[in-house]
């Protein structure tokens, strides 16, 4: 049910936040356990959906992954319950079906995605990203940020053709702290990371990977 479970890229930022998983599926649980462990998250699985309330109430979750057809509890009758302990968590709702109705239903519980299987990885990852832009989750680690910026102004200098030392001139920064910054192996000021925006004629913000 799940396309391209086959190895793919991480391009996900590397996280911390927690996800609960709630699928009576063994083999979309080990899935989801497999896809968001990669990209980082920690990841708790629950077959039995009668046991996620008290799970809600003595853990804290970032975001819910949940199947609206299970036996025992459907998503549709468990929401309203999830939303009456916490009611800003972002949910995903995941399901075979593809009913409007359902969908609508679910919406209406404050549902931030709906998802139909079956999963496609670079699908569910965008929509990782988009529920974590709009609540402002933090997805990236320090490593990470450092490695990103690195990756972002080392593709547009070569890109533009220009050396470590043009790049250094241009910059008015020394070519040993330049070469540290594309590593990945320094924390540069707001003020380095300014002058190399502007030395590749780039947002600040570009050098995040943001868009």
């Amino acid at each position: 049910m799940v396309a391209g479970v086959a190895p793919f890229p991480s391009s996900c930022p590397s996280s911390k936040l927690s996800v609960l998983v709630i699928d009576d599926d063994h083999d979309i649980r080990e899935f989801f356990d497999y896809f968001l462990s990669g990209e980082g998250f920690e990841v708790t699985t629950l077959a039995d959906p009668t046991n996620a309330i008290d799970l809600l109430r003595d853990q804290v979750f970032h975001l819910i992954v949940l199947d609206l057809e299970m036996p025992k509890l459907t998503g549709l009758d468990l929401l309203p319950q999830i939303r009456a302990i916490d009611d800003d968590i972002p949910v995903i709702i995941i399901t075979g079906m593809g009913m409007l109705e359902t969908a609508a239903a679910s919406i209406h519980h404050g549902v931030s995605a709906y998802l139909v299987h079956p999963i496609v990885p670079f699908v569910f990852r965008e929509t990782l990203a988009r529920i974590a832009r709009k609540r402002r989750l933090v997805l990236r680690d320090e490593d990470e940020v450092h490695a990103a910026i690195g990756r972002q102004s080392r593709a547009r200098r070569k890109a533009l053709g220009l050396t470590l030392k043009q790049m250094a001139r241009r910059a008015n920064l020394s070519v040993s702290l330049l070469s540290q910054i594309e590593r990945g192996e320094s924390s540069a000021s707001l003020s380095s990371l300014f002058k190399i925006a502007i030395a590749l004629g780039v947002r600040l913000a570009d050098l995040f990977g943001e868009r």
